[in-house]
């Protein structure tokens, strides 16, 4: 077993589990500090050099995640959060992925974005099934546009999220990466409208019947909405990630606190700082998701 901190863009011994960015292990374990792997050193040294490639996101996801009280509101969760993604949206690991990226152009899509009410359920579906649901800018307006009606109306009493197509949400459309070349315009425009916002007041009043049912990729900011619902149902073909420190970013759509309360600061750390995906069974076992099916 083995306790590591993020240090100065290193990984550094830890004293303890509760000291620990993430502890390994090759032991089962139901410690949610800590992850079990085949081999500790050898995604030790996998990881240690991803931090040594982006060790100012690496850093700044380790602050964040120490710096949020998970019982406490979203909103003072977000707000750190998003303060934090536009500081490294301003900086240089950020500046080197879009370099190597160069141009590109989003896709439009007509409906990127459906709803359906049947009764007292809203069921709403991103629309993007060609680009794996990839959440861009038009389809964060349409969804919030869909969860405003349940927020408003009293009569909803249940959400179901969904994807059509092959995912769920394969998260942030990278070709629209970049576009707000002022990093305050982009923390004002992720916090005055947010879904996760919403999803969390929602879910604070409907409980499990607002629920996600997530299927394929479900990565970056998709897990990281999917997370705020109060049920999520999760397909066995399931890949959950979060991709984002490749980017030279961290979570940016709340995951650093819908994910954080489901499964602890330490799992979220490993998830941001390996970069490896984990099945609907891992899932599952470590509480991101609620059931299988």
């Amino acid at each position: 077993m083995k306790h590591v901190r993020v240090v100065d863009g290193a990984l550094v011994a830890a004293e303890s589990a509760d000291d620990a960015t993430f502890t390994l292990t090759e032991a089962p374990s139901d410690d949610p500090r800590t992850v079990t792997v085949a081999s500790v050193e050898a995604d030790l040294a996998r990881i240690a050099e991803r931090v040594a490639h982006w060790p100012q996101s690496a850093a700044v996801c380790d602050d964040v995640l120490r710096a949020l009280d998970p019982a406490g509101p979203a909103f003072a969760g977000l707000i750190t959060e998003s303060l934090a993604y536009s500081t490294l949206q301003a900086g240089a690991e950020f500046a080197r992925w879009l370099a190597q990226r160069g141009p590109a152009q989003v896709p439009v899509t007509a409906d990127p974005v459906v709803a359906e009410r049947v009764d007292d359920c809203l069921r709403i579906a991103f629309n993007r099934p060609h680009r794996h649901n990839a959440f861009s800018t038009d389809a964060r307006a349409a969804l919030l546009d869909a969860l405003e009606v349940a927020r408003l109306d009293p009569s909803v009493r249940e959400v179901v999220l969904v994807g059509n197509g092959p995912s769920f949400c394969s998260g942030g459309d990278l070709a629209e990466f970049g576009t707000f070349t002022d990093p305050a315009s982009a923390h004002l425009a992720r916090t005055r409208y947010s879904p996760a916002l919403v999803l969390a007041e929602l879910t604070a009043r409907l409980g499990r019947a607002c629920r996600a049912e997530i299927h394929g990729q479900v990565q970056g900011s998709g897990l990281e909405m999917a997370a705020f619902c109060g049920w999520v149902r999760c397909h066995p073909d399931a890949v959950l990630g979060l991709p984002e420190l490749a980017l030279g970013l961290i979570p940016g759509a709340g995951g650093t606190v819908s994910i954080t309360r489901r499964i602890g600061r330490w799992r979220t750390a490993y998830l941001v700082l390996s970069g490896r995906s984990i099945d609907a069974a891992t899932a599952l076992r470590w509480g991101l998701v609620d059931e299988i099916g």
